[in-house]
């Protein structure tokens, strides 16, 4: 069956970022035209644009589902404290319920604002209920199992020797990876140099190659971070996981606020790429990115909210106009103006996961994740620059359609595939549950 989008004004991202009045169809997951006054053939679900703009889906690039039914048990915390007091406990005590639970509840937030593709990072243990709720709720991810084999305070529980670690992460990238026709697929992801040992960030850069798959782990995120870095291994972050092999295109870290001009240009020609995630790098007092000098430096940048503990929320929107406004605080007003930090929630994060010639924009030959977004309500009107008002003036709430590798799975403001009020009731009585099993207070 096709599904006919009808009377929209289609934000493309393409190459030419092309803004035309028009209609897109899709047949299966893909789309198959765009233009005006198209017509529906046989059976076809039409779906109506008026009023709205349609966009391509958004890619958040770094998420920790694992950590959503932690929301607001964490705040107020430097990042290592953060880590040691609070999510490391926690996530220890995860099982197989309270790990679903905690995904279908971050699923349903980010797949009702228009989030199409995450790349996600998971806690040690359980992985496979992560992408059990993904494939469920219709969403296209790169994930994987969070690795541990090294630091102080690390809990019993997540603790894992090196041998394990990439055991089990091999294990997974062989149960997952090209699942539900391509859009399961697994990333190593060690957590972060102060929880790794050499070994074993070795190992996942060896791989990475050798399988053709993403890595994935945090750099350069909080000047405590850093300063303990050069304490315990005499060296920056950056420049010792490179040693160790982790660079290049497949890989990404989360963050960077702290990169030097000397360690983005070396990025940059290595093509590394680096998340954003403005809100996060915000409550944690991490700092403020210096997106605008990495963008002119060549770096391959994505948008992410990273987890809902540290944000507390998983909104694609917020991310984006936090990103614009916070580059004009550090470097001016005219810096990563709205087209531009658009980009980066779209085409430019697909991009940075190697998935740019599958989702981003909306193309003739994609896959059609696509979202409706009304334009015309009273905070949005009365009009200005489409991109303006997508990331200045809309929110979550304007989005009214999503569809997913073609599958509509938000209809008017629900989720077709989840159940919202079922979702919500048992994160309620789950996450106590947690935070009891972690020996914490809520």
């Amino acid at each position: 069956m096709d599904t006919l989008i009808v009377g929209g004004l289609v934000v493309t991202c393409n190459a030419e970022d092309a803004v035309v009045a028009a209609d897109v169809r899709v047949r299966d997951s893909r789309i198959v035209e765009i233009g005006p006054r198209l017509r529906p053939h046989g059976l076809t679900r039409v779906i109506s644009a008026d009023g709205a703009a349609v966009i391509p889906g958004f890619v958040q690039a770094h998420v920790h589902l694992c950590q959503v039914l932690m929301r607001g048990m964490a705040d107020d915390l430097p990042l290592l404290s953060w880590l040691r007091e609070r999510i490391w406990p926690l996530e220890a005590a995860h099982d197989e319920e309270t790990l679903t639970a905690s995904a279908e509840l971050g699923l349903l937030e980010s797949m009702l604002a228009g989030t199409t593709t995450l790349l996600d990072m998971g806690t040690v243990h359980g992985y496979d209920a992560i992408f059990d709720a993904c494939s469920r709720a219709g969403i296209r991810v790169v994930g994987g199992k969070a690795m541990m084999d090294a630091g102080g305070s690390v809990p019993k529980g997540l603790r894992e020797t090196t041998k394990d670690s990439l055991a089990a992460s091999d294990k997974l990238r062989k149960e997952w990876h090209g699942n539900d026709q391509g859009r399961l697929l697994y990333a190593y992801a060690p957590r972060f140099i102060l929880s790794c040992t050499e070994k074993l960030v070795r190992g996942v850069a060896e791989r990475s190659n050798e399988h053709e798959v993403l890595m994935h782990s945090h750099v350069a995120e909080h000047p405590d971070e850093r300063q303990t870095v050069r304490e315990l291994l005499g060296d920056e972050d950056v420049a010792i996981m490179r040693r160790w092999g982790f660079h290049g295109p497949r890989a990404i870290f989360a963050h960077g606020v702290q990169l030097t001009d000397d360690e983005a240009r070396l990025i940059s020609e290595e093509g590394t790429r680096i998340v954003h995630c403005p809100s996060a790098n915000l409550k944690l007092g991490s700092g403020i990115a210096r997106v605008a000098e990495l963008d002119a430096l060549g770096v391959q940048l994505a948008l992410g909210a990273d987890g809902a503990p540290c944000n507390n929320n998983l909104d694609p929107w917020m991310e984006l106009r936090h990103a614009a406004l916070l580059a004009k605080v550090r470097t001016g007003v005219t810096s990563l103006p709205a087209k531009r930090a658009f980009r980066l929630a779209t085409i430019d994060g697909a991009r940075a996961l190697g998935l740019g010639d599958v989702t981003g924009s909306i193309e003739v030959g994609k896959r059609a994740d696509i979202v409706v977004v009304r334009t015309d309500g009273a905070h949005v009107e009365p009009g200005g620059d489409v991109f303006s008002r997508l990331v200045y003036a809309c929110t979550a709430r304007d989005v009214t359609h999503v569809l997913a590798d073609g599958a509509q799975v938000v209809r008017d403001g629900e989720h077709t595939l989840l159940d919202a009020e079922r979702v919500v009731s048992r994160a309620r009585t789950l996450g106590k549950a947690l935070v009891t099993r972690a020996g914490l207070r809520a």
